[in-house]
């Protein structure tokens, strides 16, 4: 969130998972300069607070260091500049409004609130890490171990994590094909222990199913990940339907894509159902996902296949949990992955993500049985009193009938000692994100009552109250006075 004078509520995701709070105040310098101090807030803890100070120049222009007002082609609400007046306390009022402003804006976007230059910006004593540096030096010993691998180039930004890093690579017994290696460092929700992680991550090799990409290598270390897959040449679905080179840099990709375009009724309901499908293996395995979105899907051959299905074992926070700690229904990995399927059939057949959650407005296309199960999810009334499951959503009329041509046998044997690891990982998953969405809510509820308290038809009460009460005070003295009066009066004829 950033604030300014009068804060607005937004919330920002950093570090894939902590919401910031920002309070711009502004102190004048006359001879050079204005300053403008950020006070930013982590989570709902006041004590867990720190300060960012901006610097307004004034040598015959007006000039904000680090405000770039575009961003990937995101035009930006950086406030006016003035070159008379500058000084001004009003102006300074006025720009010190439009700060906020642009700061909402940009905490507020779900792709610019996970731009390394904001969270770098805001929390730079947490991001001074360089981790492509990292991941290099990581990568290089995992190479040095193993030597039939070959990098061929690093894929620069092209996921929007600050702490995943990707590499083209080459097995130089195959020497043909491209494969994608992904190091990551273990998120806060990693709640397996290192043994167990070891061993579930080695069993993602042999997991057989035709809606899940394959996994040729997968190991953990002492603080990181690595997992090696085959790589698309077409990149994943969220590139196919914005038209974009998939090896571009995720912000650049995404933010603000110029040929997005819905997909087919047809390729809706086809890949909707082998993505339900798929979910429903990984439920009833009891195998914790929670991860998807439509650049974590790759099609092939007119499959849907997913991506990452490790993330959750990792400790790795969802992509829309800025979303997810606001409702308290969506608190478990099942209900997660119902509520992310909501956000990846809107973006299949509007072509863009949703631009606010919940919907209850949806642009007009033909597809009714389409909007009926997004309304199943996304509105306001599925996000406060609960979504379908995905064997119901698998019996609404739009998946019902369509036919899966895939009779693969599915594999995934997990040994009884690891499912009850997985299950207990899973609960403590669980209760972390119920916990924040409980503090989440009850700093909802504080900040109401303290808006509705400062609001200003709040204060004109509470003046014409203090009104009534001062002038019943006065009617109710002056009554007295006769009575004291008489009192007085009768005590002086009193003969001594």
């Amino acid at each position: 969130m950033a604030f300014l004078e009068k804060p607005s509520p937004g919330r920002v995701l950093l570090d894939d998972t902590v919401a910031l709070t920002a309070l711009i105040e502004a102190s004048q310098n006359l001879h050079s300069h204005t300053e403008y101090i950020i006070r930013v807030q982590r989570g709902v803890s006041v004590e867990n607070s720190w300060q960012v100070i901006i610097v307004v120049s004034f040598q015959g222009h007006c000039h904000i260091t680090r405000q770039p007002q575009q961003v990937s082609g995101i035009s930006l609400p950086l406030p006016p500049k003035k070159l008379l007046g500058n000084m001004d306390r009003e102006f300074i009022a006025e720009r010190q409004r439009g700060l906020q402003a642009y700061l909402d804006f940009i905490t507020q976007h779900h792709i610019l609130a996970t731009c390394e230059l904001v969270k770098k910006f805001l929390d730079t004593n947490n991001y001074s890490a360089n981790y492509t540096e990292i991941a290099l030096q990581q990568v290089s010993m995992f190479f040095r171990s193993d030597l039939k691998w070959e990098v061929l180039e690093p894929l620069k930004d092209i996921g929007w994590r600050i702490r995943k890093k990707y590499f083209l690579i080459k097995n130089k017994e195959q020497p043909k094909e491209r494969q994608v290696l992904s190091w990551v460092d273990l998120g806060p929700d990693k709640f397996l222990s290192d043994k167990d992680l070891q061993s579930t991550m080695k069993l993602l090799t042999s997991l057989s199913n035709p809606y899940i990409h394959p996994v040729t290598f997968a190991s953990t270390g002492e603080s990181s990940a690595l997992v090696i897959r085959m790589f698309n040449e077409k990149g994943s679905l969220r590139d196919q339907i914005s038209k974009v080179k998939p090896k571009e840099a995720f912000m650049k990709k995404y933010s603000n894509p110029k040929k997005t375009h819905g997909l087919e009724l047809q390729h809706i309901r086809m890949y909707g159902r082998q993505i339900l499908e798929v979910l429903k293996f990984l439920h009833d395995k009891g195998f914790p996902y929670g991860h998807l979105h439509a650049s974590n899907v790759v099609i092939e051959d007119s499959t849907c296949k997913l991506l990452d299905i490790e993330n959750s074992l990792l400790g790795l926070p969802s992509y829309y949990r800025p979303y997810i700690t606001q409702f308290r229904k969506i608190n478990t990995t099942e209900s997660i992955d119902v509520y992310s399927f909501g956000h990846l059939l809107y973006e299949m057949t509007y072509g863009r993500p949703p631009d606010a959650v919940p919907v209850d407005q949806y642009p007009p296309i033909p597809y009714t049985s389409v909007v009926s199960v997004l309304q199943s999810i996304l509105s306001t009334e599925a996000c406060k009193t609960g979504m379908p499951t995905v064997a119901q959503l698998m019996q609404t009329s739009l998946f019902s009938d369509v036919l899966l041509s895939h009779s693969e046998k599915l594999q995934f044997k997990i040994p009884a000692k690891l499912r009850d690891a997985l299950k207990t990982a899973k609960e403590s998953l669980e209760k972390r994100l119920q916990e924040e969405q409980k503090m989440n809510h009850q700093y909802r509820r504080l900040t109401r009552a303290q808006s509705h308290h400062g609001s200003e038809e709040e204060k004109k009460k509470r003046k014409i109250l203090a009104r009534k009460k001062s002038r019943q005070s006065a009617y109710e003295n002056e009554e007295d006075l006769p009575v004291k009066y008489n009192n007085n009066s009768g005590k002086s004829l009193t003969p001594v």
